[in-house]
């Protein structure tokens, strides 16, 4: 075995300490920012300040001297200063609290006045979540004109179906996009609901009673509520949670890790219907012109961003054990354990799905089709599709019915032989024009491809009118988001 290094004092090389892909190859920067170390100290400070703030309005001996020190000290942040008061307290919030005490020494007194952590911690982590939600629907918004786009272009384009993965009867380009935006628009639609009913965890205290701030109203609970309702306006939330313990329910964040797996399991079907068709070369996600597909095959053109695509899907949907479990393990009023999950389990979770919608817009943007290939596949399979279509054509122009099946029959076993055991293209067609008893049938009529669509079209018209075109509206002033993806 290798001897041991001594430790080394001071924060490591980059290089030599390991980086999260999440943040280095995936999530975007506003996404990361939003979990940094900064943010979230910010947002402690936020938090303090504006419970200082409604206590001064609210006439308890917080004067307006000291929220002005806390105002003017807010971004001051140190983080070293932090670490060695952490390295001595052996609690974050504590010596975070101390770290911004010393820059403000007049307001270190009132500073936390009658809160306990969860007070700052559990709302912050709301107040981080909502950031998150909203940068992840802007992604959904994105992807939504992303799909909405290709969806009006190839509405009415022809193409082979399956079930089973096996050929099945015709569809179109624009219906498949639509299948894909429908998943889109489920999850733009639980975000969305997320992100308006989030609420303000409260200022509850200790074990959600109340029972300190009560103690600095003098017993006037009506005052109490309303220093509560200060506090939560200031950092924009019109709601507190209705109760709470110390802590507020993990459920809540079960739900938002739910919406992101359902994210995550409808990026993941898509990303594995563009890896099915990209084997067809029917459809390929857009590849760059230098782009190596492979270091030993220079002709490969692998389907790398929707491979990443599932990899992160799995990783995301993987985590929603994690979510239950802590909403399952919070003893009585709280317990600690779900802590250091939740420091891995919210951020992993928003980052990943972030690089995922990132790979979806890129994908579904630039997809690039191949119609004659897409051609060429329905017309090697629509002879037997339109066998029905033939068989009435020659009824109708007084054959006998029963005979005519069978002769259809005969003639698609054996051009179904010539394909599967001799890999020769499929001749039904010519069989059954060389056939006397189908000379009066117009087989051009019959074999054209829009015949066998249905209503596809039509659907997808209907689809980006009633479903699409209101979103887009009600969506209108959201910013529309560029993929930042490092492949």
């Amino acid at each position: 075995m290798p001897k041991s290094r001594r430790t080394s004092i001071g924060p490591p090389d980059p290089y030599d300490a390991y980086q999260s892909p999440l943040v280095a190859r995936n999530a975007s920067r506003d996404m990361a920012a939003v979990f940094s170390p900064r943010r979230r100290a910010l947002t402690w400070r936020r938090i303090w300040l504006a419970l200082a703030e409604s206590q001064h309005e609210m006439g308890l001996p917080v004067s307006a001297a000291q929220v002005r020190a806390l105002r003017a000290k807010l971004e001051r942040i140190d983080f070293d200063a932090i670490a060695k008061h952490e390295k001595a307290l052996r609690h974050d919030v504590m010596a975070h609290l101390h770290a911004f005490g010393d820059l403000a020494p007049n307001a270190r007194g009132i500073l936390h006045l009658g809160a306990t952590s969860m007070d700052v911690v559990d709302n912050a982590d709301l107040i981080l979540m909502r950031e998150a939600l909203g940068i992840t629907g802007g992604w959904l918004v994105t992807a939504l004109d992303a799909f909405a786009e290709q969806m009006k272009t190839h509405r009415s384009l022809p193409c082979l179906g399956f079930t089973h993965y096996q050929p099945a009867q015709l569809t179109t380009l624009g219906k498949r996009c639509a299948l894909w935006c429908w998943d889109i628009v489920r999850d733009l639609e639980a975000i969305d609901s997320l992100y308006a009913e989030m609420p303000f965890r409260g200022i509850r205290g200790a074990t959600g009673t109340q029972a300190s701030f009560l103690k600095l109203f003098d017993g006037a609970g009506a005052k109490v509520a309303k220093l509560e309702k200060l506090v939560a306006k200031k950092l924009g939330f019109n709601k507190c949670e209705p109760v709470c313990a110390q802590t507020y329910s993990r459920k809540l964040d079960a739900q938002v890790i739910a919406a992101l797996c359902n994210i995550a399991a409808g990026a993941h079907k898509f990303a594995n219907d563009i890896r099915l068709l990209a084997n067809l070369k029917e459809v390929e996600e857009p590849f760059g012109r230098s782009q190596i597909g492979s270091s030993a095959m220079p002709y490969k053109r692998n389907p790398m961003l929707c491979e990443r695509a599932t990899g992160l899907a799995r990783f995301v949907i993987g985590l929603a054990q994690s979510a239950y479990q802590n909403a399952a393990e919070q003893w009585l009023e709280r317990t600690l354990d779900d802590s250091s999950n939740k420091r891995l389990l919210m951020p992993e979770a928003f980052l990943a799905t972030d690089g995922i919608l990132q790979i979806v817009v890129s994908v579904a943007r630039g997809f690039v089709v191949y119609p004659e290939m897409i051609r060429a596949r329905i017309d090697a399979e629509l002879p037997f599709m339109a066998s029905e279509n033939i068989l009435m054509a020659a009824t109708a122009a007084g054959g006998d019915r029963q005979a005519l099946h069978e002769r259809i029959r005969r003639h698609s076993q054996d051009a179904a032989n010539e394909v599967k055991r001799h890999g020769r293209p499929n001749d039904l067609l010519e069989r059954l024009k060389r056939d006397d008893a189908f000379a009066k049938v117009n087989f051009g009529r019959l074999l054209d491809p829009k015949a066998f669509v249905g209503l596809a079209p039509q659907q997808v018209d209907a689809f980006l009118k009633d479903v699409v075109a209101p979103l887009k509206k009600k969506h209108r002033t959201t910013a529309r988001r560029e993929p930042e993806i490092n492949v």
